[in-house]
């Protein structure tokens, strides 16, 4: 028999649910809102802007090591590096430090980062990239990155050298490209992530990333 308290509680769960999908709902429509915005870039005047600020790799590896270094990885990036090393998913990717619990002692987190050795990229070498024709569009583009449509830049020495405007332009052009699939990436993930009851970490727990393609149940090992 089903208690009063019991029928209140199942009440309330259902209207946070419902709360919950109206919620995303709302957050897919702002992000397709931002798609759209995304496509109205002009590639012409972004490369224009990019070509005054001026840039280029001076091979430093300065972006690809030390404990700052991470770079997100979606699903199609793993795929991409594993044709061409034969490595092992968990051999490229591996889970960001920040979750959390469940109720069963899992721990959750978001989306994969490329996987790193003594607190450097392991893809880095003295030669330079190791996988640089399969690049995640993170490294592709840096130091730029678009926020809210407008050009941005992180730290790098290379900024301020002289750029041609057909470099400037493959630049633009990446960073749009970049913007959408990372727009669409996390739609995608609102779409898949099933919400879970927070707990504390027990034994046994397992890592469960959710990504754009839904669920990823892996051994807490190989959470750092």
């Amino acid at each position: 028999m089903i208690s009063e308290g019991s029928s209140a509680k199942k009440a309330s769960e259902n209207a946070a649910s419902e709360k919950s999908f109206a919620r995303r709902a709302e957050q897919i429509k702002e992000l397709q809102r931002q798609i759209d915005a995304a496509r109205m870039i002009s590639r012409k005047d972004l490369a224009a802007k990019i070509q005054k600020i001026g840039f280029r790799c001076l091979r430093c590896g300065e972006c690809c090591t030390g404990d700052e270094n991470s770079v997100v990885l979606f699903p199609f990036e793993i795929r991409r590096i594993l044709s061409i090393t034969g490595a092992a998913w968990q051999d490229v990717a591996e889970p960001p430090a920040a979750g959390e619990w469940d109720k069963e002692g899992d721990f959750h987190t978001l989306e994969w980062r490329l996987k790193k050795e003594s607190g450097s990229c392991k893809f880095h070498s003295p030669a330079g990239c190791r996988i640089y024709g399969a690049r995640p569009l993170l490294c592709s583009t840096y130091p730029f990155y678009l926020d809210a449509g407008v050009l941005c830049c992180s730290e790098c020495r290379g900024l301020g050298e002289d750029i041609d405007s057909t470099e400037a332009e493959r630049i633009a052009e990446k960073l749009i490209e970049r913007s959408i699939i990372e727009i669409n990436e996390a739609i995608s993930l609102l779409r898949a992530y099933r919400d879970f009851e927070r707990g504390r970490p027990k034994k046994g727990g397992a890592c469960i990333v959710h990504d754009s393609e839904g669920e990823h149940r892996i051994s807490l090992l190989y959470r750092k």
